[in-house]
């Protein structure tokens, strides 16, 4: 009950006109990054994080975890009509949403995945609400060592999900725990991997680092790219037959329990819950061979597993602050970047903003749902602006948001170089999230680590003697061991080539 009476308080601060707005921004706008193939949800909210400068934290975290689940929603449009994926956990929707478009059900595709995105996306807000107060109460148990070990895991589970190389994957890691050194030592209080350079001193901006790196890159990776302007399929007929509900529903139902729990998961992110889900649906079908051919099932599923994945995600990041996903991590920079530390404690120091942000998320999936079917036509054109057009604005609108961080040129200067950096990691196949995520954890991990040292006088056996702790780096442990045998069975999964050991 205290959870519904907390909920509806946040009811009342999210139904304010002004984060009604911003909600209601946040969510359009996510829509357009959804549809707009590569630029995808990451990107969008790491160029858009400049605009909450100033900004209370509530609304400014409502919009930018609106731009986070309305690209969710936005990515199917472009699937369906124009088979071109908006963002990654997309892809899976072109194989049968576009094969029912060229049947004239474009309309139908739309409206079992909106239906399937609404119900996956308020069932995981559910979970929220219900599971997360009572885990984020479990969490306050944790200590500096409990926190150290627990962050480790989720480092070790996001680099071994996160990419096609296993070695890559560390690399790219390492590069961020790298750049999360950068500024004034914690207990020394000298600079270190500064150059002499005053800008340094504190630290490099997670803003700038993650605009460049997605962001910049990404302009610079579909500037070479050929996209194909394929006319849009016609939308009408928004619902399926009578006999071909039972199935959709089913699907749905599945696809919101299998994707709430991927999301809980660290580095399990859409993509994944997406791809689980299609081969879920095709392997108990009575009718398999109808996947690729314009199946329902291949589409309700899907779209609903990466919706239910956005939002359950959301659950580690609020109860334990451990970012499950490349644009959770942006999320969690911006909290950290107004001034919030999302973890067991946020539920207890921070009730009103959690609960508002929790509210606007239900409120943004009603708002999602009544615009994404009447406007799916309109959304399907606005995919077809010519690049050569968008990404000129997108990079201008990049530059201004960098150099508004601390009105400074060399910000500027300094984006270009991640985005540079970004978009040889693309063509390298480098997980650029593992950067991210290292760079947002680094500092976290330094900070737990050195607390627990002074706790124990310098003995590492703190780590070993508490009982959560111990468990965690067992798992931790675990994991590493099975990541690394299942890629010394195949040798191009481990290092990313057919090269011999």
């Amino acid at each position: 009950m205290e959870s519904i009476d907390l909920l509806l308080n946040g009811f009342a601060q999210a139904l304010t006109w002004q984060n009604l707005l911003f909600c209601i921004i946040g969510v359009s706008v996510g829509m357009f990054v959804g549809v707009m193939p590569g630029l995808g949800p990451v990107a969008g909210t790491a160029i858009l994080i400049p605009l909450t400068y100033g900004m209370e934290p509530t609304s400014a975290i409502i919009m930018l975890s609106g731009i986070y689940y309305g690209a969710m929603y936005g990515g199917t449009i472009t699937s369906v009509l124009i088979n071109i994926p908006g963002e990654a956990a997309s892809v899976i929707t072109c194989i049968d949403g576009h094969q029912l478009a060229r049947q004239g059900r474009a309309g139908v595709a739309l409206g079992v995945s909106a239906i399937g995105s609404f119900v996956g996306g308020i069932t995981a807000l559910l979970g929220l609400a219900f599971i997360g107060p009572p885990l984020a109460d479990f969490a306050l148990r944790f200590g500096p060592p409990e926190f150290f070990s627990l962050m480790l895991l989720g480092l070790m589970m996001l680099i071994g999900l996160m990419g096609k190389s296993l070695i890559k994957g560390f690399i790219a890691a390492i590069f961020g725990l790298l750049l999360s050194f950068v500024g004034i030592d914690p207990v020394s209080g000298s600079t270190r991997f500064t150059f002499g350079l005053p800008e340094f001193f504190g630290g490099i901006d997670f803003v700038i680092v993650a605009m460049g790196l997605f962001g910049i890159s990404e302009i610079l990776y579909n500037a070479d790219q050929k996209h194909r302007a394929e006319k849009p399929a016609k939308v009408k007929g928004m619902f399926p037959r009578k006999e071909e509900w039972a199935p959709t529903m089913k699907s749905i139902g599945r696809g919101t329990g299998l994707g709430f729990l991927i999301g809980l998961v660290p580095g399990a992110n859409a993509v994944l819950s997406a791809l689980a889900s299609y081969a879920l649906e095709k392997k108990i079908s009575k009718n398999p061979d109808s996947f690729g051919k314009g199946a329902i099932e291949g589409v309700a599923g899907p779209e609903t597993a990466n919706n239910a994945t956005s939002g359950s995600s959301l659950i580690p990041l609020f109860t334990l602050g451990l970012p499950s996903s490349p644009t959770v991590a942006v999320i969690l920079g911006a909290f950290i970047m107004h001034g919030l530390q999302p973890g067991p404690k946020l539920f207890r120091e921070n009730a009103d903003f959690a609960w508002a942000v929790i509210a606007s998320m239900f409120i943004g999936n009603v708002i999602l749902l009544l615009m994404n079917l009447p406007l799916a036509n309109l959304w399907a054109k606005v995919a077809q602006v010519p690049y050569k057009i968008l990404l000129p604005l997108i990079m201008m609108f990049t530059m201004v948001g960098a150099y508004t961080v601390k009105n400074s040129v060399f910000d500027i200067g300094l984006m270009m170089v991640f985005g540079v950096i970004g978009y040889f990691m693309k063509k390298l196949e480098l997980p650029i999230a593992a950067t991210v995520l290292t760079l947002v954890l680094g500092s976290q991990l330094e900070s737990s680590l050195l607390q627990s040292l002074a706790i124990s006088n310098g003995g590492a056996g703190i780590f070993f003697t508490r009982p959560i702790s111990v468990t965690l780096l067992i798992l931790t442990a675990v994991i590493l061991v099975g990541t690394i045998f299942a890629g010394m069975k195949n040798k191009k999964e481990l290092f990313g080539t057919d090269i011999e050991i």
